[in-house]
């Protein structure tokens, strides 16, 4: 694994180009968000993907969501109704996954059955440019151990994960939860997971 640590306040652009150009290779990066640390790759790259369930020991059927870096370019990968989209611009970018109805644009492999996909626009500057800058979105999940609890160590994830992922982005110790997950693709909001976003301005 290439490992780089990150200037907390202006990050080194030659590392995030790094990391862009190993997913445009295929690769599988460590990359910090707002709220933990997240496996990522081309959302386009179906055996990044694959390694990515690997990694985390999942079923190829588990939803994963993905990281865009404007919400200008939401219609692009999900239907966005008046309702969902009053929800979202005043919460975006933060810590919150939305799910939506799927536009053909994604891969159907992060499709649930409902032709659902969930979407991310994180409040941190890294992962933004990774999105901004690949011209894909970035598939998006949690770094977790084999128990399933989030791992916020940099250097334990190092340890860790040395042998299976590609790069890692480091930005020191992350306190936090995973997002809060949020079901806008009907009529009436659903909360899914209550984490790191405030979930009060739903209920």
């Amino acid at each position: 694994m290439e490992y780089y640590e990150l200037h907390p306040d202006n990050p080194q652009k030659r590392f995030i180009n790094k990391a862009i150009n190993v997913m445009r290779d295929g690769g599988v990066i460590i990359y910090p968000t707002d709220t933990v640390y997240g496996f990522g790759c081309d959302i386009y790259n179906k055996e990044a993907l694959e390694r990515i369930y690997t990694i985390k020991n999942e079923a190829f059927s588990k939803l994963y969501s993905f990281i865009i870096p404007d919400f200008k370019d939401i219609a692009t990968y999900a239907k966005v109704s008046d309702f969902a989209y009053r929800h979202m611009r005043k919460l975006l970018p933060g810590p919150y996954t939305f799910v939506l109805p799927a536009a053909k644009e994604v891969p159907k492999k992060l499709w649930t059955k409902r032709k659902q996909v969930g979407i991310r626009i994180p409040d941190h500057p890294v992962v933004l440019e990774l999105a901004t800058e690949l011209g894909h979105p970035i598939v998006s999940t949690s770094v977790t151990n084999r128990k399933g609890e989030n791992l916020f160590d940099p250097l334990e994830i190092r340890t860790i994960f040395n042998a299976s992922v590609d790069l890692m982005l480091s930005a020191g110790h992350l306190e936090g939860k995973p997002s809060s997950i949020i079901d806008l693709s009907g009529e009436e909001v659903e909360i899914i997971r209550e984490g790191a976003g405030d979930v009060s301005v739903f209920l």
